[in-house]
């Protein structure tokens, strides 16, 4: 198969067909489950369907689905149509769909029945949307996913389509305003696939996966759908939003094998006491986080509890999926990682110069899953997609052994008496506290206008009795910690912090207010 004819559907899901596994589960919702003769057969009428709602090649269909069957039906069906579907969290206001419908130009909708009244209403006065279809029922006189693709009895050949066709879209998550289109290409998902999910992670036929990490966005499409599906294993699908009660009862109806979550779940869990390993999977031998860096000493927990590693990586809408983890049976959680094969990995200075041994740069990154760039930002796109490398706006520090160390955003990090402090470190340490179950530390100006580390803190409880006692208990564990310049000269306690849809702190509104 040449890749100037290359459908990623087609490679990733009728070829599990050709293998001999149209019996096998290939998901499994609370509703009920899927095959992969059933999902290859589904997502062939789907071309059928785009085609009677005047869907063209190249078009665009917005996905504002929570996680079932259906989102995957559809994601391959419009990818084997060549039809581009755009992943659309699940978490938004009016105002940012309808800035992204109008921005993604998508001819229809599909939406779950719960997100149906928000879209509605961000639909009004779009000049291309020309439907909304509901998945997974719906109200009367609003088109349902289910009759229009049961209308078909047999499926539309697949598109001809090459490599370097634009196969999905995700928006990026908005840590520091507006959310960017990102456009990837059908051949940046083997890349993804066999890099990450074969070769580093160790995805296998057998295998049982259950990501709390939403399928909307980059970590959870690659360990969710895009891996799962390159190797033929089973996706279990969980809708709702994730707590650590319904985590581990997912956990315990399908015993899976792979977990993969964020940083703030894991704590979580850890701080809910009902969450022991008798109430776990038994049938686990993964656990893996990314969205955010993991605190070591959350690691360190998990692993005295649960008796397994966490195995924590790095990766970007941009960049598709993971280019930067820790191997299994090998973690170190004072690190990122390593990078994965096929993958070229640079730190660099605010020139673009390489950054010299032993201090920190923006990492670079090169391999075949880097996105075609930005959606009508042609300017955003010259800035972070430079002659093939992604500058991912992270900084790191690279050790001896050739591991990465997180230093913070490049837009994030500040300085305190002259020397760099990176939030990510000072956060770490206030999170060692007891009783601290999230940080977020940005700089703010003090009487004389220098720069000083101020934090926002949410503790496991309400405010202590003493919350003078407490401050100085926090400062003293920064200082011990990290260092004795880089405490928080003041802290603010709050109910919650502001994040993405994917979990990660949007630090330029707790500096913005």
């Amino acid at each position: 198969m040449s890749l100037r004819d290359y459908n990623a559907a087609v490679d990733f899901v009728d070829r599990q067909i050709a293998e001999g596994r149209a019996a096998k589960i290939a998901f499994v919702d609370p509703a009920r489950s899927i095959t992969y003769g059933e999902l290859s057969e589904s997502a062939a009428r789907v071309g059928a369907m785009l085609a009677l709602l005047g869907v063209e090649q190249e078009n665009r269909i917005a996905l504002v689905l929570l996680d079932t069957v259906d989102f995957p039906i559809l994601f391959w069906g419009a990818v084997r149509a060549g039809v581009v579907p755009v992943l659309m969290n699940t978490r938004l206001t009016v105002d940012q769909y309808h800035n992204l419908l109008e921005d993604s130009r998508a001819k229809v909708a599909f939406v779950s029945p719960a997100l149906l009244p928000v879209i509605e209403e961000a639909a009004a006065g779009l000049t291309h949307l020309r439907e909304i279809v509901v998945v997974g029922g719906g109200p009367p006189g609003r088109p349902r996913f289910d009759a229009l693709l049961g209308a078909f009895t047999e499926g539309a050949s697949p598109a001809g389509t090459c490599a370097d066709d634009i196969a999905y879209w995700l928006y990026s998550s908005g840590t520091t305003g507006m959310p960017k289109g990102v456009m990837h290409v059908h051949g940046a998902l083997r890349v993804m696939a066999q890099n990450a999910g074969v070769q580093r992670i160790g995805y296998g036929e057998d295998d049982v996966v259950f990501s709390a990490a939403k399928i909307f966005f980059a970590y959870g499409l690659g360990s969710a759908l895009i891996c799962p599906n390159w190797v033929g294993a089973t996706t279990v699908l969980y809708p709702e939003r994730p707590t650590p009660r319904t985590v581990f009862e997912t956990l315990r109806a399908f015993n899976p094998t792979m977990f993969f979550a964020v940083p703030t779940l894991y704590a979580a869990i850890l701080a809910d006491p009902e969450c022991q390993p008798e109430t776990a999977s038994r049938k686990w031998r993964i656990c893996f986080s990314a969205g955010e860096p993991l605190p070591a000493h959350i690691g360190e927990a998990w692993k005295q509890r649960f008796g397994l590693d966490i195995v924590n990586g790095v990766g970007s809408s941009e960049a598709g999926h993971l280019f930067l983890t820790n191997t299994p049976g090998a973690v170190d959680y004072q690190a990122s990682g390593k990078p994965l094969e096929g993958f070229d990995l640079e730190l660099r200075d605010e020139a673009g110069n390489p950054a010299q041994d032993g201090e920190p740069g923006e990492l670079w990154v090169r391999s075949g899953s880097i996105a075609a760039g930005y959606w009508n930002q042609l300017e955003k796109t010259r800035k972070t997609f430079v002659g093939g490398w992604l500058r991912t706006g992270d900084r790191y520090f690279r050790r001896p052994d050739g591991a990465f160390v997180f230093h913070g955003r490049a837009d994030e990090v500040f300085k305190v008496s002259g020397i760099w402090v990176s939030p990510y470190e000072v956060e770490d340490a206030l999170t060692r506290h007891p009783r601290v179950l999230e940080a977020a530390v940005v700089p703010a100006q003090d009487a004389d206008g220098l720069t000083k580390p101020k934090a926002f803190v949410v503790l496991d409880r309400g405010l202590p009795e003493d919350e003078r006692a407490l401050f100085e208990e926090l400062k003293s564990l920064v200082k011990k910690t990290v260092g004795p310049w880089k405490y928080p000269r003041w802290i603010k306690y709050v109910d919650e912090l502001p994040k993405t849809a994917s979990g990660k702190i949007q630090r330029y509104l707790l500096r913005d207010a």
